[in-house]
């Protein structure tokens, strides 16, 4: 699987990885919403049924089909701006949307999971 995560990124997850004492991040993508994709994560002790592991950067990610999918070549980010914090998803063959948004989806820091 091709997928990048920055360094930022890789922070950030190691933290939440850490500090909920997990094994690793589960990352369900679909598409949807203006950037064309949309995600919800949280921190699990195993994978899944049907989700694969995926070590990216010193990441664990555990990721069911569909997100593998979706992400395939996509750049992994973390952004800290005044209007928003959480991950970007950078994909270089998204179309842009006629919205005047930007061709990145972000997660609100709000919708983590803790399971």
């Amino acid at each position: 699987m091709n997928v990048t995560i920055t360094p930022g990124a890789e922070k950030f997850i190691s933290r939440m990885i850490r500090f909920n004492g997990g094994e690793g991040f589960r990352l369900s993508v679909t598409a949807g919403g203006c950037s064309g994709l949309a995600s919800e994560f949280s921190v699990e002790a195993a994978p899944m049924p049907g989700d694969s592991v995926v070590q990216a950067g010193g990441v664990k990610l555990f990721l069911p089909a569909e997100s593998r999918l979706l992400l395939e070549g996509v750049t992994i980010d973390f952004v800290d701006t005044p209007t928003k914090t959480g991950l970007s998803f950078i994909d270089p063959k998204a179309a842009p949307c006629g919205c005047s948004s930007s061709s990145t989806a972000s997660i609100d820091i709000a919708s983590i999971v803790r399971n």
